[in-house]
């Protein structure tokens, strides 16, 4: 039975106040980040009257906007809001879409919280819809990793990206965010080697040594190209999914509403310099809800 009001009320004021002074060591401090952090104190602001009149609805908004841009301690106050009618009509679908966004960025209150409310839908929330960016298929590549890539990685790169149909731009990118050119790079979630193999990987590309470059890189490639053909030559799309899984990028119909994420496309895209890129379309089937998801970004337009 979903607990009454008056039992969810202790738990959202217990996290609002241990980690309200702690959010900007829960989140990180730089670029998107840093915007997310300070639209959710001005919605704490709103929401509890602190300085400002109360405000719900306004809250509500401000929580959105820093939830779009993957702060998990907005999408957790948001789901409490919707668990509980407050400033917004109750709704425990869209609560819990909230809350598992949180819970997967490592939030522990929120995982309890999806326990109370259900689990979560397929459907996105109307403000949770990004507009669509702006091409940028005519700017040149932003990072020269000729400068600064190992003379060996480049030589691997260039020599066997052409073989999987990827631009050895897009791999660089990918090698230096997942492990800097470490060959020896080992997260802790297991994943290995210079693209950041994980063992489902490695074994689904045929890749025995994850610390062996060339095997390492060939494997990546071999992701990356599937990727491809999957998102039918999305480059955010292949970003996020390589950084958090194709199936978080479907259930959110784009990218995944990750501080950590959405850094990532967007370091991609800026190395990469290009949205768009060329793929094969005899690899695999497309995304069976790319369209999907390409609805979804056109009504954000």
């Amino acid at each position: 039975m979903r607990p009454s009001l008056p039992n969810l009320v202790p738990l959202s004021v217990a996290l609002f106040c241990t980690v309200a002074g702690g959010a900007a060591r829960a989140q990180p401090s730089e670029g998107n980040g840093a915007l997310a952090a300070s639209l959710r104190e001005q919605a704490i602001a709103y929401e509890h009257g602190e300085g400002v009149a109360r405000d719900a609805r306004r809250a509500a908004d401000l929580y959105c906007t820093s939830a779009r841009l993957g702060d998990m301690l907005a999408q957790y106050h948001l789901g409490w809001m919707y668990a509980n009618g407050r400033g917004v009509a109750r709704d425990d679908a869209t609560a819990a879409f909230f809350f598992q966004a949180a819970a997967e960025q490592g939030l522990d209150v929120a995982a309890r919280m999806l326990q109370v409310v259900g689990g979560a839908t397929g459907e996105v929330p109307e403000c949770m819809r990004p507009p669509q960016p702006a091409p940028v298929e005519a700017a040149p590549p932003g990072v020269d990793y000729q400068a600064i890539a190992p003379p060996k990685i480049m030589e691997l790169v260039h020599k066997m990206a052409p073989q999987y149909q990827v631009e050895p731009q897009l791999a660089l990118a990918i090698i230096a965010a997942e492990s800097n050119f470490n060959p020896q790079a080992v997260s802790p979630k297991n994943a290995q080697g210079l693209m950041q193999l994980i063992p489902e990987t490695s074994e689904r590309f045929q890749v025995r040594n994850p610390y062996d470059p060339a095997q390492n890189i060939r494997g990546g490639l071999a992701y990356l190209r599937w990727l491809l053909a999957y998102f039918e030559g999305d480059v955010a799309l292949v970003a996020a999914a390589y950084n958090a899984g194709e199936r978080k990028v479907e259930r959110y119909r784009g990218v995944p509403p990750y501080v950590e994420t959405r850094a990532y496309v967007q370091r991609i895209l800026k190395a990469v310099g290009a949205r768009a890129h060329p793929f094969d379309r005899t690899v695999t089937q497309p995304s069976p809800v790319l369209e999907r998801i390409r609805l979804t970004l056109r009504a954000g337009d």
